[in-house]
């Protein structure tokens, strides 16, 4: 027993020589520090606002020194003493939460405003810079690449403005639902992403801490997923690395330089117009009462929604083994039979509304009739020929008996003069898409189905509430770890933390 003590202490000697991130206080010195600078400056708790007191309440019960350990390896033994990362992190969520966008502001601020500081945890005259930030930001990246992608490629292909409104555009890309989900399946995603200890430090102490609270099922949470565009800037920010611009040629495909290259042109089909930034894709509870979110994936903004909801989803299970996904609730962007395929395959029980484009009402009920057998009947009541079944579409094909291929149509009265002669397509009795359970026109399925507006209302405290296209970032870095803070603080805020040792009534006890 003596032994392991002296070896702790040994190795907490050995960590303050060497200047890495040390807090032996813990959280109860963050808690000492609050209430004897707040009593010193703020005497009178009158002085400060009580919507300022509801900020302050549940950072003064946050505990994060445990990501003082945890962040620990990304310091350097050399030189100078570093702030605390769990003091960085906090300021960084105060900022976020007081709605100041510029970490140029909030240093300023931190130096003219006292209490800014002390919630922070820092002393007041002694508070880190705007490059202390920004280094802060490079300890929780795991790349030495600010962005996904490289800077240099070539030019993309850019999105055909759709022909109706509220219409996605369809994707450059041409890669299918189909194949993208049999890839992922055969190669999953690889846990080592540049996000992956920003997510790690989100998990550990809000996605778990709410799953303790009971906010969160992970043995059966139900998902709702929603696309969301973020403009990064008015136009995409590129340089030419060629000359032809100089020959008089004006639409080469030689390679740019890309200031954001994992950013593209977009289309917003809520908006009508066409944007450049990326394609949020976020994965949320839809079975919490505060629309939690879960998993979030930033794509290229020409992604559609069906392809972000894979990425997404397959990253998810890389993420979060643990999570039992049960129930899926998504938009008619998603009516897609591979997903419908993989969710009977995995036990999920989809909920996705039918999409127009892709066929809702059986063709040619006006005009043909289905015999007791299952077998279509023409207008003159025809028996018609079983011509083979498109399983991918999970349906049956009939057609004409009176026509041939080399002579036409025999009958006196065609009712078509296609090539082919006229054909109906049955659905088949196993088809997920078509035949839920429960069934698209019951209660509960519509019941169910109006939870799906949890991700949208995800999207939006993060768009508008906490004002995530504000940060006027240039790297996904920052992106991703504005986005994660602002998570952080959708998950605190629905804590509801208690109140019997109020921060306020501390400081007042003094005075």
């Amino acid at each position: 027993m003596w032994r392991s003590q002296l070896m702790e202490n040994i190795f907490q000697d050995w960590r303050r020589f060497f200047m890495l991130p040390f807090n032996p206080g813990g959280h109860a010195a963050y808690q000492d520090h609050v209430v004897t600078n707040l009593r010193e400056y703020y005497s009178d708790s009158s002085s400060i606002p009580n919507s300022v007191w509801d900020i302050l309440e549940p950072f003064f019960a946050l505990d994060l020194s445990d990501i003082d350990k945890l962040l620990q390896t990304r310091y350097s033994v050399l030189g100078p003493k570093p702030r605390l990362p769990s003091s960085m992190l906090r300021s960084v969520l105060l900022a976020l939460e007081f709605k100041i966008t510029s970490f140029t502001d909030w240093v300023a601020a931190m130096k003219t405003c006292p209490l800014y500081a002390i919630a922070s945890g820092f002393d007041v005259g002694d508070t880190p810079g705007v490059g202390t930030f920004y280094d802060f930001f490079k300890r929780l990246w795991i790349s030495a690449h600010e962005n996904s992608s490289p800077n240099l490629r070539k030019p993309k292909k850019k999105v055909k403005k759709p022909t109706k409104k509220g219409v996605k555009a369809e994707p450059p890309d041409k890669i299918t639902v189909e194949k993208l989900i049999r890839e992922l399946s055969e190669n999953p995603v690889s846990p080592d992403q540049p996000y992956s200890l920003l997510f790690s430090i989100f998990k550990e102490q809000f996605l778990d801490t709410s799953a303790h609270k009971g906010l969160i099922s992970p043995l059966k949470i139900a998902l709702a997923g929603d696309g969301m565009p973020v403009v990064t800037s008015a136009r995409e920010r590129k340089k030419r690395t060629c000359k032809c611009f100089d020959d008089g040629i004006r639409n080469c495909d030689c390679e740019r330089d890309y200031s954001q290259p994992d950013c593209d042109i977009g289309w917003d089909s809520s908006r009508s117009y066409f944007y450049s930034g990326y394609g949020l894709y976020m994965l949320t509870a839809s079975d919490s009462e505060n629309d939690l979110p879960v998993f979030p994936l930033f794509g290229p903004a020409s992604r559609h929604d069906s392809l972000g909801f894979v990425y997404s989803f397959f990253a998810m299970k890389t993420f979060l083994p643990e999570y039992r996904a049960t129930k899926l609730l998504l938009d008619s962007a998603h009516d897609a039979m591979p997903i419908y395929e993989h969710c009977r395959q995995n036990r999920i029980t989809p909920f996705i509304d039918l999409n127009a484009k892709r066929g809702i009402k059986l063709k040619y009920k006006n005009d043909f009739t289905v015999g007791s057998d299952g077998v279509p009947r023409c207008m003159a009541g025809r028996k018609m020929r079983h011509d083979g079944s498109e399983k991918k579409k999970h349906r049956l094909k009939f057609r004409c008996p009176m026509f041939n291929r080399t002579h036409g149509c025999k009958c006196s009265n065609p009712c078509s003069d296609a090539k082919y002669g006229r054909t109906v397509h049955l659905q088949m009795k196993d088809n997920p898409r078509i035949f839920n359970i429960p069934s698209r026109d019951s209660d509960a399925w519509k019941i169910e189905y109006k939870a799906r507006t949890s991700a949208e209302r995800t999207n939006k405290r993060i768009k508008i509430d906490f004002l995530l296209e504000s940060g006027r970032h240039r790297s996904s870095k920052m992106w991703y770890c504005r986005l994660y803070c602002i998570m952080m603080l959708q998950h605190l805020n629905a804590w509801g933390l208690p109140k019997e040792t109020s921060l306020k009534s501390l400081v007042a006890q003094a005075s």
